[in-house]
């Protein structure tokens, strides 16, 4: 049997935490997965998982196998790729995930221009809002927006994305203009689930620390689009990232509140496998987006 190809499937089961993880991620199907698995097992001659209802486990062996196993891929992907680089930029796939709002208002600029300066490499797009390790979620970079969860990753820092109060000139004609902080907590509150979830508003003003002013969130969603068509129908006040409200606040669609102050920004992470050497592909995409992204920050900032 193809031992490393076996090693490499056993890595990415454990990685994942399951069968199905790892297929979803190595593209195959969950029965082609078991079976290589199995014929592993039955290869060393030593049971490597444990296996619930809930739940894979390794097994004392199995820790061991998978610790030299992943010194012998990681060594066998360094060889590799200073051989064939060339050859692996000349083609192959790149997997990114990212935070939604940024992935469809900043990320198509900057992966058009990833493909003019590699367009032998395919991307593929992956939008969700939670923050995963790109092992498990099965991607080869992983852009986040906000504070970083637990993983075995590796974070590299972009920048960051300004966020803006707004409103718009209807909805204020209507209600009138909240003049202070204060304020706000009467004026119905249109925010996504799992932001300011508090019902508190953090605002800075220059040169002076964070404080916090209450909200009433009036509608939540799980998506940043109904929270921006409710705010530019007039059904409330939101936090938009400025990339997503910019050239509305220039062509005076929407208004920002409160001008003075400034709700912080987002820290903006690019995350990768803690492999030792990138492949070539991935590198490439990444010092691609670690150049384009942060001048595209700067230039969409206010």
């Amino acid at each position: 049997m193809d031992l490393l190809a076996a090693a490499r499937i056993y890595r990415r089961v454990v990685e994942c935490g399951s069968i199905s993880g790892a297929a979803k991620s190595l593209e195959l199907s969950q029965p082609t997965v078991s079976e290589r698995i199995e014929r592993l097992e039955a290869y060393l001659g030593v049971r490597l998982l444990m296996r619930s209802a809930r739940a894979l486990t390794c097994t004392e062996e199995g820790q061991v196998f998978y610790r030299r196993s992943r010194e012998l891929i990681d060594a066998a992907e360094r060889t590799i790729s200073a051989t064939t680089a060339t050859r692996d930029l000349r083609g192959g796939m790149v997997r990114i995930a990212s935070a939604q709002c940024f992935g469809e208002t900043v990320l198509p600029q900057v992966l058009g221009r990833v493909r003019e300066t590699h367009p032998q490499l395919r991307l593929d797009l992956m939008l969700n809002d939670a923050v995963v390790d790109p092992i498990t979620e099965g991607a080869d970079i992983s852009l986040r927006v906000g504070k970083l969860g637990e993983g075995g990753y590796v974070a590299h820092r972009l920048g960051h994305i300004d966020r803006c109060l707004v409103a718009t000139p209807e909805y204020l004609a209507r209600h009138g203009t909240p003049g202070t902080p204060l304020a706000l907590r009467d004026h119905p509150f249109i925010r996504v689930k799992g932001i300011f979830s508090s019902e508190q508003l953090p605002l800075m003003r220059a040169g002076r620390k964070l404080d916090a002013t209450a909200i009433s969130t009036s509608v939540t969603t799980s998506h940043w689009r109904p929270m921006y068509e409710l705010i530019h129908a007039g059904a409330g006040i939101g936090v938009l990232q400025y990339p997503a409200c910019a050239a509305d606040l220039a062509q005076g669609r929407l208004v920002q509140l409160l001008p003075q102050f400034s709700v912080p920004s987002f820290p903006l992470n690019a995350l990768v496998q803690p492999s030792r050497t990138l492949p070539p592909r991935v590198r490439a995409v990444l010092d691609c987006l670690k150049q384009e992204i942060p001048a595209l920050l700067e230039r969409c900032g206010h």
